[in-house]
């Protein structure tokens, strides 16, 4: 089963939840949000049983005016993700709360990723920076990066690493724009 089949769930699931749906089909599901009935019943069948909702992840993002945009976003929360900590090297914001987060040094993302239980991250640093973070990252034991630097950054392996590099997104948007309506 993909990832992204999964969120898809998720998203369905939660609409179906605020609009006060307590039971539904797989057959109902696939054709509610077009999707494929078998492949439905197939992806959640790995799961077992429902009702209980997952506790998440906790995640650390960065701090710069894309980190803080990233960590105000409150679709994280909605679908389970708490941030639990922010680094970042500007000497400025150490120490500080974001909304209740501590925001705290990079020297000291090794012991608090062990402490906090870190299992994701996300890189919202300039490009000159991303390697190196990504690095540190994975030398303190993070398995999951989610990064918005650009440029080409390599992970190990075993690190699921996934780059959105929003530049490729709003030219393949124009690129799509450029083309005229489709007949």
């Amino acid at each position: 089963m993909t990832v992204r089949r999964l969120s898809v769930y998720t998203r369905c699931l939660l609409q179906l939840e605020e609009d006060g749906v307590k039971t539904i089909s797989s057959q109902e599901l696939a054709e509610r949000f077009s999707l494929n009935s078998a492949q439905v019943r197939k992806d959640l069948a790995y799961f077992g049983e429902f009702g209980v909702r997952g506790i998440g992840y906790y995640v650390s993002v960065g701090f710069g005016n894309l980190g803080s945009a990233l960590f105000h976003y409150k679709g994280f929360a909605r679908q389970g993700f708490r941030i639990s900590a922010i680094f970042d090297d500007d000497p400025g914001k150490a120490g500080k709360l974001a909304d209740g987060v501590p925001i705290l040094p990079m020297r000291d993302l090794a012991r608090e990723t062990k402490g906090r239980n870190l299992q994701i991250a996300i890189v919202a640093v300039p490009a000159e920076s991303a390697q190196p973070v990504t690095e540190k990252l994975v030398a303190a034991g993070i398995k999951a990066i989610l990064n918005f630097a650009p440029g080409r950054i390599r992970a190990p392996k075993d690190v699921r690493f996934k780059s959105v590099d929003l530049s490729i997104e709003l030219e393949t948007l124009s690129f799509y724009l450029a083309q005229g309506p489709k007949s």
